[in-house]
């Protein structure tokens, strides 16, 4: 099952059943497949027009695969994504290209994601060189134009990225981004190298230019307070699969997966005089080489702990229902999740009959 954009809004972007796996070889010569990392596993969400939806979960659950497999920087395995109705793993060749400039992305790394051997110019400009714009006078100006947009001085357009900030070099890829003028971006943890004081300006850059020229986000992060921030709606992933998928409000007031439950409790509260009650997952996250049968949060699960460990949670892979207006979760016992269980789990008490009711 997949959410629909937002309102009955046509999709911009259109994702189903979206499969990453790495093979591993090995056998005498090394050739031959003996398994392989199940990186993104069949997941499936709509991205509507001027949308920012967040993608969290802890490392390694397959949120950035997902960006890249999605704009193929890596080939999918299977599945498919559409980009107002065009398949984009159907294209080739020219098509390709010219389809690239709707679709970009700002990488997390600020350091090592811009050439240090090409000036800012050259770093900039050399999206709209690729998409046919050859005279150097136009690209130069446009170059200026969006500097100015992302908060840099135009005079930096002959320095190299040594020269500058960390917050500075990501507002350059931020540019570099937006030179061919762009539909949507995948946002691939761009703040979470950076100092908190320059994340907010970043953020402030981000959303200003989504306002001003009806960008589409897919905002990657594993920092909830920021996707929180910035987002429309909000997927939260685990072990490749999307566990749950809702709008900010609703998924941070109400979640329906335990999973999603633990995380919100994780995040750091303000002030400094009250403590917030945290869910500690036990564990260690399962081999995505191969995943367990069954729900693959169940062996970390405290609800299913409390619960009694249900056979259906080991043998039943639960699937994204419908808990109400835009929001889904994939939990057999989402029902469970009451105020008075969650309370339960994080203080460490009892999960009978009067904590469930």
């Amino acid at each position: 099952m997949a959410d629909p954009a937002p309102d009955g809004a046509t999709p911009l972007l259109r994702v189903r059943d979206l499969v990453k796996h790495f093979p591993i070889k090995g056998g005498l010569l090394g050739w031959s497949r003996v398994a392989a990392v199940h990186a993104v596993d069949g997941v499936s969400f709509d991205l509507a027009r001027g949308e920012t939806l967040g993608l969290v979960g802890e490392s390694g659950c397959g949120k950035s695969t997902l960006g890249r497999t999605l704009l193929r920087l890596l080939p999918a395995t299977s599945g498919s994504v559409e980009l107002e109705g065009k398949d984009l793993f159907a294209v080739q060749g020219e098509e390709l290209r010219l389809l690239r400039s709707r679709l970009q992305v700002v990488f997390q790394d600020p350091y090592a994601s811009l050439n240090p051997r090409m000036t800012v110019g050259e770093i900039v400009g050399e999206g709209p060189l690729a998409q046919g714009m050859t005279s150097s006078s136009e690209r130069e100006a446009l170059v200026r134009e969006l500097l100015a947009k992302v908060g840099l001085n135009q005079t930096h357009i002959h320095r190299y990225p040594h020269e500058f900030s960390g917050g500075q070099r990501q507002r350059i890829g931020i540019a570099r981004a937006l030179a061919v003028r762009p539909e949507m971006i995948v946002l691939d943890e761009p703040v979470s190298a950076l100092d908190v004081s320059v994340q907010s300006q970043v953020l402030n850059v981000l959303s200003d230019l989504q306002e001003e020229l009806g960008l589409t986000y897919l905002f990657i992060s594993h920092n909830l307070s920021v996707v929180q921030h910035i987002s429309d709606r909000v997927g939260v992933m685990y072990l490749g699969k999307l566990v749950e998928l809702a709008e900010v409000g609703a998924l941070y007031a109400h979640p329906r997966h335990p999973y999603t439950v633990a995380l919100l409790s994780a995040i750091p509260e303000p002030d400094p005089t009250r403590r917030r009650k945290r869910i500690v997952l036990g564990g260690d996250v399962p081999s995505a080489i191969d995943p367990p049968a069954g729900c693959r949060f169940q062996s970390r699960c405290w609800l299913s702990e409390r619960l009694g460990n249900p056979e259906k949670c080991r043998t039943e892979e639960p699937q994204l229902r419908d808990h109400g207006p835009g929001q889904v979760a994939a939990c057999h016992f989402s029902e469970e999740l009451t105020p008075a269980a969650v309370e339960a789990a994080s203080t460490g008490g009892s999960f009978g009959d009067r904590a469930l009711s």
